[in-house]
């Protein structure tokens, strides 16, 4: 796999990403479509930050261990009887350490069960603290959007800490000529991008085509993440094709997924650099085929990384209740108020600090608060959740119960009748769904080298 193409092939680079999340799933008429279509490489992405900071403070995955082993249970088999390799990026879902073994483990397990071989190369994304600390005093780390600048409490509080990997490291793991790469925190183009990179091709073009696979079949009409799609790299231009035949890509929903996770059209920062994508030019050449020119990549004069940590700050329960009585609905700030004052009168003792209640009233302006358009509507439900989040179980318990039960039954104004105030879905009321994490680390920081942090292993299963 480190290998250099051989000359038949340098004229293009086939990439075939099955699904846009391992796990997500796919659609066995466009998983075969794709393998017929000869890739050279198929690459996939396993993970982001979208799921919030819990998967990565938990160490624990995006999707279910049986989706995620079916899901490589054909990928694995077919690209081992084809002689393609593999490479998975994000591991596990937040990429750091438990979720990479995760995802080793699972590859180990097909690999008895179906008596195969593979030579396995992992890149290990896991920061150290102490290595973070001694940026911080050499003023290499930054603030990355709106946060403030890194503190060693934070870093001492933070779980797990990742750095998103380039395709630096992903070069040097090619080196290693590997079956299967499995990869922590990376930048979702990467795993797309190395091998074109790799045997010469124009890394613009290269990130271009795995920003835009890197989602699977999300790019096509009609979109699906869990679908799969073919690029084909070449020297002057990429094209995108959806493998099942209820899809098509046209230019309009290729450029419109280009826009897609970015804060500006046309500027897409990553590690080392940024594309920019000002002159793409977006061109359908078939009746489900999308043909892209133009996209550049412009290196940084400092390589940067982005840094992510999550750790714990408490433990949570939530109740879940409907409120549809008019009267109620309409007297609802001055029942959460005094829900609210009655909680922390009766409960002094605990210090605000050890505590946070939430109303959260979908129905009313739960998504866009106070930016919501549409605020005076009338409402006619409300679906209320109750949500405490504090340093205990115990406590978080005790108060969701109590904010629960005093709403229940407040004598609100204009209050009619004397039965219960909330229509509660289940039983029992209250949820406690343990540890909340917050994300502590979200900067950039400075390297001299891409590779310094990443570590690369290989072993044989």
């Amino acid at each position: 796999m480190g290998r250099i193409l051989n000359n038949a092939d340098h004229k293009e680079i086939r990439v075939f990403t099955p699904t846009g999340m391992l796990g997500y799933g796919y659609t066995m008429t466009a998983f075969n479509a794709g393998m017929r279509r000869e890739p050279h490489v198929v690459s996939i992405d396993a993970g982001s930050t979208d799921a919030g900071p819990f998967k990565l403070g938990q160490g624990v995955a995006s999707v279910s261990r049986q989706a995620t082993k079916k899901d490589l249970l054909h990928i694995l088999i077919e690209t081992k009887r084809h002689n393609i390799p593999v490479i998975i990026g994000s591991a596990g879902g937040a990429g750091a350490a438990p979720n990479v073994q995760w995802t080793i483990g699972i590859v180990q397990e097909i690999a008895k069960e179906c008596k195969l071989h593979f030579r396995i190369t992992v890149i290990w994304a896991d920061v150290e603290k102490s290595y973070l600390k001694e940026k911080m005093i050499n003023k290499k780390i930054m603030p990355l959007g709106p946060v403030g600048p890194l503190t060693e409490e934070n870093v001492d509080k933070s779980n797990y800490i990742v750095a998103q990997m380039g395709i630096e490291p992903y070069l040097a793991a090619l080196e290693e000529g590997p079956e299967v790469i499995i990869a922590g925190r990376s930048f979702d183009p990467v795993m797309t991008a190395c091998l074109c990179v790799k045997n010469g091709f124009d890394t613009g073009l290269a990130l271009h085509m795995g920003k835009i696979l890197e989602c699977g079949a999300l790019c096509a009409i009609p979109a699906s993440g869990g679908d799969s799609i073919m690029g084909y790299l070449r020297g002057d231009h990429f094209v995108v094709e959806p493998l099942n035949p209820l899809r098509k890509c046209t230019k309009t929903s290729v450029a419109a997924h280009t826009l897609y996770e970015k804060p500006h059209p046309y500027i897409l920062h990553g590690p080392g650099g940024h594309l920019d994508l000002s002159e793409s030019f977006f061109e359908e050449i078939s009746d489900t085929a999308v043909k892209v020119t133009g996209s550049r990549f412009f290196p940084s004069e400092n390589y940067t990384l982005k840094l992510e940590g999550a750790g714990l700050v408490g433990y949570r329960t939530f109740c879940l209740a409907g409120i549809r009585d008019q009267i109620f609905i309409r007297a609802l700030d001055e029942s959460l108020e005094y829900t609210r004052n009655r909680l922390i009168e009766y409960f002094s003792e605990i210090s605000f600090d050890e505590y946070e209640l939430q109303f959260r009233l979908y129905g009313h302006n739960a998504v866009l608060g106070e930016k919501e358009p549409l605020i005076d509507q009338p409402i006619h439900e409300i679906g209320l959740v109750i949500d405490v989040v504090a340093k205990s179980q115990e406590i978080a318990d005790m108060l969701c119960s109590f904010a629960r039960a005093t709403l229940l039954h407040y004598d609100y104004t204009g209050r009619i009748g004397t039965a219960g105030n909330l229509a509660f879905p289940y039983s029992p009321s209250d949820v406690s769904s343990g540890s909340v994490y917050q994300f502590t680390i979200h900067h950039l920081m400075e390297v001299d080298d891409p590779c310094e942090l990443f570590s690369v292993e290989t072993f044989e299963i």
